[in-house]
């Protein structure tokens, strides 16, 4: 609270005789001043980078050589810049991972940066992050992974000595830490000093949790620390980027352990938690954790993203975005594009506060001296709040504009120094004198936002209908949010019907299909169509308000799927194989594994077509198989006699899994054979995302 308010609130008591009110006494588990200094932070991110960057893996097996980390262009500097331009607040890096190998010059293994190539063995990627974070004003965090896959002791006594000892290196020599992470992944296979077996432990008492944490608060007590169950904050449940709505900063923290089986508990908090556990939420920027040139085409879109953000950070966590940084040492052109649109977006959604300053009540007040009025929840000051009294637990608050004002999102936050304590609330709009109900939620904490579609209110009301005590809202804010423009998303459905999307219902969609630029004069999209020939579909997303349209989604369409049918495959199961022509590039189907190449599927397209060419897309899963690097394409007018029409190669389709699209002198034909000559992988596996025709000259 501003010196000024508390004069202000001063001079109301001398003029009233009235006396200081004491604040609600504090509900259910309180968070700690380090747990508060996190909570600001909202954003930042996480890097994974390590040998498994040069090894194209994600879980490392432990025996790989030092001689194989070398970036040729790392740049420490450029992470931080791009994270800060980015609006994140702090980074993480996995100074250790399963694979046991310290991007520190440690001295408790000599699996780690001093062997490598880099710098010549001289190298400290800790220390040059750490101070490249110092320098553009980031937080510093590290991941130490418990598990290690390369050390010969690993399940005995020595190796949790070993790893103690790391966690001191990396908690004394770099500076202020704000966060140390730690996750559920422990024992199994590994090279283990070249016994090459699997290992198992005690994954509740073999590391000796308790030492851990006392290690962190003696060198870092202003650090937080994660795990499934904390001490400090908590993993979300969920690598995919999303808290519950309901969402409490609060668990039995005593139950959870790193691996726990309940983890889906961990979205929602337990509304009788015995601690302050609030939760991060953690996703990749795309697939993988690690880098992987085959995941390129595959960055985050801008929707998906601003998705995470409001299901993370405007459900009560806070965000850490995973930056796989390539084999350069550099993150990513593409992922930097996609972080400077999100942060852009943000911005503009959050550009112009509505509520701050204007006419609030409150349905009640703790005490009559104005120390808690309804109007501490839009004075722009989060340490001030509204309070209720004692028995007060179903209260509102009314906002009331000049005039009837535009709104689409709403921010609540609750006064957390005091617990959180909001079960149930709903926000109404009065729209040309009639209250419309907006929405109704569950909790809130230190940040709840909500998203709706625009109304013109003259008063906005939140009431809080169910409480554990009273009332503590510190802020809340109106948002007028401009429409999310972005390039329409098309999907087709076997019989030819097409769908159009986009991210905001409010922004319009506008296609063609001659050919020609579509502009808000060509066809608006209302329903789903029928594209029953090959043509190309042109389509943008237009904003009516401002009437600004986004790039031009460019898709080409042939003939529907419809009378399609695989017909014969040289092994695996023929029933499931229709997913390689459902038109969905999401399902995929594949060979017998062990059967040796070539292998091949042949489908009848139900009549006689004349075929210009032929479409093929890799499978599109996080762990793609038997993708075709080398093929031979076939046609058949009976189904018995083929001829070989092309054959050839995909290039760099295993870095570059887009769909494949190979062109050849037309040829009238009903059956289509597509052999794969070779395939990426050992199991001589071939998988098919998607089989297509090309009809149009």
């Amino acid at each position: 609270m501003t010196k000024t308010k508390l004069f202000l609130i001063a001079i109301i008591c001398l003029l009233s005789s009235c006396k200081e009110v004491a604040p609600p006494k504090p509900v259910g588990p309180l968070p700690s001043e380090r747990q508060l200094a996190w909570h600001e932070l909202e954003y930042y991110a996480f890097i994974h980078f390590n040998m498994n960057t040069f090894t194209d893996m994600e879980w490392g097996l432990g025996g790989e050589s030092p001689d194989t980390f070398n970036p040729s262009e790392l740049d420490t500097r450029q992470w931080a810049k791009v994270a800060k331009d980015a609006g994140m607040k702090g980074i993480i890096i996995t100074a250790k991972h399963h694979d046991g190998f310290c991007l520190w010059p440690t001295k408790t293994t000599e699996h780690s940066v001093k062997n490598s190539p880099w710098k010549d063995g001289n190298g400290d990627l800790i220390k040059d992050l750490s101070e490249a974070c110092k320098e553009f004003g980031l937080k510093f965090g590290v991941y130490l992974s418990p598990w290690d896959r390369n050390d010969a002791d690993y399940g005995k006594p020595a190796y949790v000595a070993r790893y103690h000892e790391q966690l001191r290196e990396l908690l004394t020599n770099y500076g202020e830490v704000f966060e140390v992470w730690f996750d559920g992944a422990n024992g199994g296979t590994g090279y283990y000093g070249g016994a090459n077996e699997e290992r198992k432990i005690d994954n509740k008492t073999y590391y000796e949790w308790d030492r851990v944490t006392e290690i962190v608060r003696e060198l870092q007590p202003n650090a937080v620390i994660f795990s499934d169950g904390g001490p400090d904050i908590r993993w979300v449940g969920t690598e995919e980027g999303f808290a519950n709505e309901t969402n409490w900063s609060i668990m039995r923290r005593d139950e959870i352990y790193p691996g726990w089986p309940r983890y889906k508990e961990l979205r929602s908090g337990h509304q009788d938690g015995t601690h302050w556990l609030p939760a991060e939420v953690n996703t990749s920027i795309r697939p993988g954790w690690y880098y992987h040139p085959r995941e390129d085409h595959q960055v985050k879109s801008l929707a998906r993203l601003v998705q995470t953000y409001y299901e993370s950070i405007g459900r009560n966590g806070n965000f850490l975005l995973n930056l796989p940084v390539d084999t350069r040492g550099l993150v990513h052109e593409t992922d930097v594009k996609q972080l400077l649109a999100l942060k852009n977006q943000i911005d503009k959604d959050f550009a112009h506060e509505l509520a701050e300053g204007i006419k609030v009540q409150a349905s009640n007040v703790r005490g009559e001296n104005g120390q808690y009025a309804a109007n501490q929840v839009n004075d722009g000051d989060v340490e001030t709040y509204w309070a209720t009294d004692d028995k007060v637990t179903t209260a509102s608050l009314t906002f009331e504009f000049d005039k009837p004002t535009e709104v689409n999102r709403i921010l609540l936050q609750e006064y957390i120094p005091l617990g959180q304590r909001v079960i149930r609330f709903s926000v109404e709009a009065e729209v040309d004198g009639s209250w419309k109900k907006i929405d109704e939620q569950t909790t809130i904490g230190n940040k709840r936002i909500l998203r709706f579609e625009t109304v013109k209110a003259s008063k906005v009301r939140v009431n809080f209908l169910e409480s554990k005590g009273p009332l503590v809202i510190s802020n809340i804010e109106l948002y007028r949010a401009p429409n999310f423009l972005t390039t329409p998303f098309v999907s087709r459905a076997r019989n030819g019907e097409v769908t159009l999307t986009v991210a905001d219902d409010e922004v319009d969609i506008y296609y063609t299909l001659d050919g020609s630029e579509p502009t808000n004069k060509s066809d608006k999209y209302e329903k789903p169509f029928l594209v029953s020939e090959a043509t190309t579909l042109k389509s943008i997303g237009y904003d009516a308000e401002t009437g600004e349209q986004s790039e031009t989604q460019l898709t080409y369409i042939d003939i529907p799927k419809s009378d399609w049918k695989v017909v014969k495959v040289s092994s695996g199961k023929i029933e499931d194989a229709g997913k390689m022509i459902d038109e969905n590039p999401d399902s995929s189907w594949a060979t017998e594994r062990g059967v040796k190449s070539p292998q091949e599927v042949t489908i009848d397209l139900g009549k006689k077509h004349m075929l210009t060419g032929f479409t093929y897309l890799p499978i599109q899963d996080r762990y793609p198989f038997g993708i075709i690097t080398d093929y031979e394409f076939s046609v058949s007018v009976d189904g018995k006699s083929f001829r070989t029409v092309s054959k050839g190669e995909f290039g760099n389709v295993v870095n570059n899994r887009i769909l494949q699209t190979v062109n050849f002198k037309p040829v009238s034909a009903r059956y289509i054979r597509l052999k794969g000559s070779m395939v990426d992988g050992d199991d001589h596996t071939t998988s098919f995302a998607e089989v297509g025709v090309i009809t149009k000259q």
